[in-house]
């Protein structure tokens, strides 16, 4: 079984001084975490706490409805391949678990050939996101905690003191179409109906709809430039403004965004490819035995969904719970100063621009450390997640042959040893 660093760095690191731990992310599942408790969001008022999470069982019809169409809306939904059947890929999976865990890291870029599974990928983390605090009824999903994730309206009720109900749903995966419109992408004002009633009426789009949520763009090299620049607005404010005839209209953004494609179909416009947190590569799978256990995996969920699915939910339950116990724990690991230290070094001697590597760096550490159960960041953590959150930050040198990932490990050893 392949390590999380991937193919592309195992070469080097095998005849390194530091020991990375495999991690199995495939139908075994992860062998570490805590346990997790879920529970019911409750009415909240201004100066108290807005929801409060609760073990207690709640009435057992009200409970037993709300599952049953929780079941109803699944059945109706079209099935997805199931994250813990994806075989091999290793690296791609723990990039996308951890911005999944702690959505601050950026979103993920995953470049590699085609039919290597990225869509499906992708796709197959819908059952595993876990469930958020939400204003009910709200089109933006506002966070009712927090102010710079709640939409005006949410807002302007908490400023009255106004009660504001709270339920908890699923994070969101909106799909990005490339031949998708401006208006769609952003939403659109009723010129007509503010111009006759005096009113804003607005309809929200793709954007308001992945707010705190996953947006992803299949094939993201090949989207329009004018789209490119709608998303890149968006993601650097966190905030998407609509202007029509004189209407302006604002809204939170903040999304994690996540976008696949082929490197052979062009190459994506540098300022959106720094927006990515990290960057994953995807290979061919060349062992015969590998290739043919896909193939039949496939086959088997073409010929039955339903029951392929079933076969794997045991693993599934166990990886969402996982993740639930990750995120939660999140907020206490640590990461020492020396290290920090020496992950900037990293950075500074790699002409990396900007900061963001830093900071990408050590976030997607601390969460691949809460993924582990662990408190505090190892060396082994930093060289695990390193030449993912650096490799597309480098400056292109037409001239240089080896892989941009292979360069931050070997720099990664140079200042760590």
């Amino acid at each position: 079984m392949a390590t999380i660093l991937g193919t592309s760095s195992s070469a080097i690191l095998a005849s390194k001084p530091f020991s990375v731990p495999s991690l199995s992310l495939t139908s075994s599942g992860l062998s570490f975490g805590r346990k997790y408790y879920g529970g019911t969001g409750l009415v909240g008022k201004k100066g108290r706490p807005q929801f409060h999470v609760a073990v207690a069982s709640v009435a057992t019809d009200i409970g037993s409805v709300g599952e049953a169409q929780k079941a109803a809306a699944k059945e109706s939904q079209r099935p997805v391949y199931p994250f813990a059947a994806i075989v091999g890929q290793d690296e791609m999976k723990l990039c996308l678990l951890l911005n999944v865990i702690d959505p601050k890291i950026g979103g993920v870029m995953i470049m590699g050939d085609r039919g290597t599974g990225k869509s499906t990928t992708v796709r197959s983390l819908v059952d595993l996101l876990p469930e958020i605090k939400v204003v009910s009824g709200d089109p933006y999903n506002s966070d009712p905690e927090d102010p710079e994730s709640m939409g005006i309206e949410v807002r302007e009720s908490v400023v009255k003191g106004e009660d504001l109900t709270v339920v908890l749903t699923k994070i969101n995966m909106v799909d990005l179409p490339l031949g998708a419109t401006e208006d769609r992408v952003c939403g659109t004002i009723d010129i007509e109906k503010a111009l006759t009633e005096g009113v804003k009426a607005f309809e929200p789009g793709l954007l308001a709809k992945a707010n705190r949520g996953i947006l992803y763009v299949d094939e993201v090299n090949l989207l329009d430039d004018h789209l490119v620049d709608v998303l890149l607005d968006s993601a650097a404010s966190g905030w998407n403004t609509v202007e029509r005839e004189g209407i302006s209209i604002s809204h939170p953004a903040r999304f994690i965004l996540i976008g696949s494609g082929n490197p052979e179909e062009g190459e994506l416009r540098p300022q959106l490819l720094d927006r990515f947190g990290m960057h994953a590569q995807v290979g061919t799978v060349r062992d015969a035995e590998l290739r043919v256990k896909i193939v039949e995996e496939r086959a088997r969920f073409d010929k039955n969904p339903k029951e392929f699915r079933k076969s794997y939910m045991a693993e599934q339950e166990k990886l969402q719970q996982q993740i639930s116990s990750a995120r939660s724990f999140l907020s206490s690991v640590q990461i020492d100063h020396d290290l920090k230290v020496k992950i900037s070094k990293v950075c500074s001697e790699l002409n990396v621009d900007g900061l963001r590597g830093d900071i990408v760096t050590n976030r997607a550490a601390k969460a691949l450390a809460a993924l582990k159960g662990r408190e505090h960041v190892t060396a082994e953590d930093i060289a695990t997640v390193i030449p993912n959150c650096l490799r597309h930050r480098l400056r292109k040198d037409p001239l240089e042959s080896i892989d941009s990932g292979l360069l931050v490990s070997e720099k990664f050893y140079e200042v760590f040893s």
